[in-house]
């Protein structure tokens, strides 16, 4: 039998949403920059919830959002699997889980990444869209072959 103070410790961190998606396995640490990549601000319409440093058995720390009345494109999935590859995203529909999937790094991803070389196409007037592969030590710009290893998350677009 647990005492009362052990019970307590063991509540929702944040309350059930009834729609909505959420975010959860992130890496500790990279929530606020789920967010940001999201392009979520103060002015938009989702009810946001945060939860960072949170206790789990099998990443020791991590991270949680949830978003109320908003489901994520694919696009957006492919965004946070590029910061947190061990993501899970739930999509609740009237308070239960509807859907539960993982995030999948792409081989290729465009339009995501701006590339860091100013003098690279991607980055001129042209109507050209980024494009890198994603490899285990980066991401590679396909056009001007400049790796980006470190900090990705400045670099979405």
């Amino acid at each position: 039998m647990k005492n009362s103070e052990s019970a307590e410790n063991e509540g929702l961190l944040v309350r059930r949403i009834k729609n909505g998606t959420v975010i959860d396995h992130i890496d500790s640490g990279e929530a606020l920059n789920v967010v940001k990549i999201l392009g979520i601000t103060g002015t938009t319409q989702e009810a946001l919830s945060i939860a960072t440093n949170v206790q789990s058995r099998n990443m020791g720390k991590k991270d949680i959002v949830k978003l109320t009345n908003r489901e994520l494109s694919k696009e957006e999935v492919d965004r946070i699997a590029l910061i947190s590859p061990r993501a899970t995203i739930n999509i609740i529909r009237n308070y239960k889980v509807f859907e539960k999937k993982g995030v999948e790094i792409p081989t290729l991803i465009e339009g995501l990444v701006r590339c860091p070389n100013p003098g690279c196409i991607s980055n001129t007037h042209e109507p050209i869209r980024s494009k890198f592969r994603v490899l285990p030590n980066g991401l590679h710009c396909i056009y001007c072959d400049w790796v980006i290893t470190r900090d990705i998350t400045s670099h979405i677009i």
